[in-house]
């Protein structure tokens, strides 16, 4: 199961995470994202677990603790399209106006 973890300490490392969550069970991979031009954590990141059962458990023991100074937010990550915050900036067939010509009668 993919795990989206949200307000992230911007000093937590990808291993720190990865260490908190082999409590409940395997992990398979644990990252912070990065800024891409900055390289800076951004304050949040995706776990993956490969057992949904000691996921749901990592989720809810962690969501609303504190780990590194912040309470974290834990919860199953929900995939782009299927109404995420981005999806619907992305498919929202707005756009610009064109030109319009003055009257000039």
């Amino acid at each position: 199961m993919n795990i989206f973890v949200a307000k992230l300490n911007f000093r937590t490392t990808s291993e720190a995470l990865e260490d908190l969550f082999a409590e409940y069970g395997r992990v398979d991979s644990a990252k912070v994202i990065l800024d891409r031009d900055t390289g800076k954590s951004k304050g949040y990141a995706f776990v993956e677990m490969p057992d949904d059962e000691d996921a749901m458990t990592a989720i809810n023991s962690l969501n609303e603790t504190e780990f590194d100074g912040h309470t974290i937010v834990v919860k199953k990550s929900e995939p782009r399209g299927n109404g995420g915050r981005d999806s619907s900036r992305r498919n929202s067939g707005g756009g610009g106006g064109g030109f319009k010509p003055r009257n000039r009668w």
